[in-house]
């Protein structure tokens, strides 16, 4: 598993979104998400957001993910 991989996977999902990911040793990620489609969402269904969007990934190929989601700026939450 790849960063490339993963930020794909989540611009697919999350078509409107901004996305970056890093992650140097192919099982831990970081990625940061900024996306409109988290109006009026908590932070814990944000993060569900992202992960659906990665499947079943998520704990097999992607051992861990570190997540920070945003509004795009200008937008209150």
């Amino acid at each position: 598993m790849d960063s490339i991989t993963i930020e794909q996977m989540i611009r697919a999902g999350l078509p409107d979104a901004e996305v970056s990911v890093s992650g140097a040793d192919g099982v831990h990620f970081e990625a940061h998400v900024i996306c409109s489609a988290f109006l009026g969402k908590s932070t814990l269904q944000r993060h569900r957001m992202v992960y659906a969007t990665l499947g079943e990934l998520m704990g097999n190929e992607i051992h861990a993910l570190g997540l920070r989601t945003d509004l795009p700026q200008g937008q209150d939450h």
